[in-house]
């Protein structure tokens, strides 16, 4: 799929593409100018005023992304993950699903991840073993998280978006090349 032409966009949510790092998810979300805006105040607010500590909100998240297959999201959230400090072996078992090298927190939103992708719920089991060291608004949050990247990693997926000509420089304002769509 083409990214919109950068001429066509209003200036306005030109300039918050470029305020978001002109990555090729915020060009292509453009293809949805009335409901763009909304979907980046609540990225901004899942990445900047969640109440998960930051390394169990990047586990939920690179988990999604795997369980998605979306090489994007997996991308640029291991990324943070690694800034955040999440632990090698958490990101692995984000990679498989498994949680058996995890233990305690890490564990628990795993599991947890698992049963909202799967089963679109909690059971009372998981719900109240993560309301032993979470509160209620974090595991609020955490649904919230789960739900949120699945809806990105399908706009992603059937949007065909990849990392390939991503500026390295946060302020460039054109969308990368238009390429062939894969196979």
């Amino acid at each position: 799929m083409e990214y919109p032409d950068p001429a066509a966009v209003p200036a306005d949510l030109r300039d918050a593409i470029v305020a978001h790092g002109s990555l090729n998810i915020f060009w292509m979300v453009m293809h949805s100018p009335n409901l763009a805006p909304a979907l980046l105040g609540l990225g901004d607010a899942i990445l900047q005023h969640n109440s998960l500590p930051d390394t169990l909100r990047e586990l939920a998240i690179v988990r999604v992304g795997y369980a998605y297959e979306a090489a994007y999201e997996v991308h640029h959230h291991e990324r943070i993950a690694q800034l955040v400090e999440l632990s090698p072996e958490a990101l692995a078992a984000a990679e498989s699903g498994s949680a058996d090298k995890l233990s305690g927190p890490e564990d628990a939103v795993l599991d947890a991840t698992n049963q909202l992708l799967e089963r679109h719920t909690l059971d009372e089991d998981t719900r109240a073993g993560l309301l032993a060291f979470l509160t209620v608004n974090q595991l609020a949050d955490l649904v919230m998280t789960v739900g949120f990247y699945q809806l990105i990693c399908n706009f992603l997926k059937t949007f065909e978006v990849t990392p390939e000509g991503e500026p390295r420089s946060p302020h460039s304002q054109e969308p990368p090349a238009a390429s062939p769509s894969p196979g």
